[in-house]
């Protein structure tokens, strides 16, 4: 399988990616070890940070401000929630950012799920 994507954030950023994979090795794989990764995701807030710091919104009391993500600490617990799964990166402090390897597969991600 090869994955590949371009994409043009609102940001101005742009970003092409290329990811190739045998099915066979991730058919071998245990899949419990992405249950953490895809986990993740699996929140409205989280979702939304996500959306919010693609966007341009990087910096947590920007973010803060946001009263759709919560209350402050609930949104440093979504934050290092994805940070942990590697969705976020801390850019500088208090700054955060989808790094970007992960941009194209979160993407893809978001894309399977519409039904």
């Amino acid at each position: 399988m090869l994955f590949t994507g371009t994409v043009n954030l609102p940001t101005g950023e742009h970003y092409d990616w290329q990811f190739g994979t045998a099915v066979d090795d991730i058919f071998e794989s245990d899949w419990s070890d992405w249950a953490s990764t895809l986990g993740a995701l699996g929140h409205p807030v989280r979702l939304l940070l996500l959306r919010r710091v693609l966007a341009g919104t990087r910096k947590a009391t920007e973010l803060a401000d946001d009263d759709a993500l919560g209350t402050t600490g609930q949104i440093y617990h979504h934050l290092r929630q994805l940070v942990s799964a590697g969705w976020l990166h801390t850019a500088a402090r208090g700054q955060y950012a989808v790094p970007g390897e992960r941009v194209v597969p979160l993407l893809v991600v978001l894309s399977g799920a519409q039904r």
